[in-house]
């Protein structure tokens, strides 16, 4: 087991004392007010087109697959297609944090945040013209990069310019942005059936030939509706417009610390990106006839592999950096452990989300399936998985400013203490105590969704301020992102527990949530930040 590790009042970087007027240095005072709003409005912008991007496929994942696959393709082939494509989005926005976290700490938060959006929208809006299963996972592999780099850096830029005082309401708004976005990718999905036919009569008023038109709206319309996710790019306009880069920052660039970051070091993402992706493969449907030991061992293999080479740009930094007498070793020490334990908890948190309660709406719509048309009778559409994803969405709307603000007030490791064990508690309730969709089926993954979503609260509010400025945006990206590695890799396993358990999504769902209960434990390890400032 790890050492709890030291407090953040770490030689090599400092805190600034409370007792210290502000002064023109200080990002609070530096930046006029409204630049301020435009940036936590740019960032909740941006957050809330993440969520929109995150929460399409797992509500239009099983309409695609079925027109991808063909009506006759194995449904357990389209179980493992789904799983394999929820991998690689986890795998990207990993691989994503870390590079865009590296661009942010080289270039700056706002050049690199504008290229992040756009490399999201653009790939999922592409989506839309898939016509293979693999194309999805490619295409939104590489959308996924974008969104696990606005996630880092958004989260180092809004907290540089705010007002300690202020930071645990804005990690709660931080989080609370992202489900806005499920919510509305849910919302559009129940509105578009009741407005398909005003749409379709735009399509054809613009010049659009019937047959494509028909092809765009078929299928719950999850073509058009991943078309749709190209529209965030526009929002880069308004960020290069008004949303000032970050005075810290600056401040780090002036100093030449900026400098200490290297282009070579990227070839040790790539090779962990690599290495997540082939486990990926050994657990993809083309892998079928790999003996299961070999896949095990391949996993840990390529588990070691990947976060080695996520974590080499850091390290060759922190080289640099002590070569050159700003920072002492024993600070490089304690910025590499606390990215590992960053990574542990955020695992803990995505894992139990990816593995567990992200497949709430397709269970759902087991549950109650749509009825199709006959000649008897109208087709009925009772949109189960649409509304089980605006239950959790709302609920996680609440929740996750409840929990930055209870981290706030109570402190951070009791608080994830507390959210971890609620969200094993909330996880089994939902799972093992409902099999028919109804209200109370709604209210226990209100229940369960919001639980398990403050842990998107309290991260923005916590990693933060267990890196200092030079490393921030890469060091929380890697806390982040790297989790996504470990949910990727265990949710994977949610459609092989289904297998033991006659393909049943509650059993499984449940014996997947036990891994909050770590989390109960873990967070000791860590340092109590409460009461801080951010390090310098």
């Amino acid at each position: 087991m790890w050492r709890r590790l030291p407090s953040l009042r770490l030689e090599g970087f400092r805190i600034p004392d409370r007792s210290e007027p502000m002064t023109a240095a200080k990002p609070a005072s530096a930046l006029h007010r409204g630049s301020q709003f435009a940036t936590l409005a740019a960032a909740l912008l941006g957050w809330m087109f993440d969520g929109f991007e995150m929460g399409l496929f797992p509500l239009i994942g099983k309409p695609a697959l079925r027109d991808l696959l063909g009506p006759e393709a194995d449904p357990a082939i389209s179980d493992q297609w789904f799983g394999v494509i929820m991998a690689v989005f986890l795998v990207g926005a990993a691989s994503g944090g870390v590079f865009f976290g590296w661009l942010g700490d080289k270039i700056g938060r706002v050049k690199a945040m504008s290229l992040s959006i756009f490399t999201y929208a653009v790939l999922t809006g592409l989506c839309g013209f898939a016509t293979e299963a693999w194309h999805i996972a490619v295409l939104r592999f590489i959308a996924s990069l974008g969104m696990g780099g606005e996630w880092s850096l958004g989260v180092a830029l809004v907290n540089e310019i705010w007002p300690g005082k202020s930071r645990a309401f804005i990690a709660g708004l931080i989080g609370s942005a992202s489900n806005v976005g499920f919510l509305l990718v849910a919302l559009l999905s129940i509105g578009l059936t009741q407005v398909i036919g005003g749409i379709e009569n735009v399509l054809l008023g613009i010049g659009m030939s019937q047959a494509t038109a028909d092809n765009l709206l078929q299928n719950s319309a999850w073509r058009f509706l991943m078309i749709t996710g190209a529209f965030p790019a526009l929002l880069i306009f308004f960020i290069r417009l008004f949303v000032p880069e970050s005075s810290r920052w600056e401040e780090e660039r002036a100093t030449g610390k900026t400098s200490n970051w290297n282009n070579v070091d990227l070839i040790g993402v790539m090779i962990g990106c690599l290495a997540a992706i082939g486990i990926i493969l050994i657990w993809s449907p083309i892998a079928n006839a790999v003996p299961k030991s070999v896949a095990i061992i391949a996993t840990l293999v390529g588990l070691v592999v990947a976060l080695l080479g996520f974590l080499f740009p850091v390290r060759q930094y922190l080289q640099r950096t002590v070569a050159a007498g700003a920072l002492t070793q024993q600070a490089s020490s304690t910025v590499l452990k606390r990215m590992l334990l960053g990574a542990t908890l955020a695992g803990i948190a995505l894992l139990g989300t990816w593995g567990s309660l992200q497949w709430a709406p397709r269970w759902a719509g087991e549950l109650k399936p749509d009825i199709p048309a006959t000649a008897e009778a109208p087709a009925q559409k009772f949109y189960a998985a649409q509304l089980t994803q605006t239950a959790t969405a709302l609920g996680a709307i609440v929740s996750t400013i409840l929990a930055a603000v209870a981290a706030g007030r109570y402190g951070r490791r009791p608080t994830y203490a507390v959210l971890s064990l609620g969200s094993f508690l909330s996880a089994v309730y939902f799972y093992r105590f409902h099999s028919t969709f109804d209200t109370q089926f709604l209210l226990a993954a209100f229940l369960a969704g919001g639980v398990t979503a403050s842990f998107y609260g309290f991260f923005p509010l916590y990693f933060p301020e267990l890196f200092p400025t030079s490393v921030r945006a890469t060091g929380q990206g890697f806390s982040f992102n790297f989790g996504r590695i470990l949910a990727a890799i265990g949710g994977l396993q949610t459609v092989n527990l289904m297998k033991e358990f006659d393909n049943s999504f509650a059993k499984a769902g449940s014996l997947m949530a036990a891994i909050y209960l770590l989390g109960v434990f873990v967070i000791w390890l860590g340092p109590e930040t409460h009461g801080q400032e951010l390090p310098e």
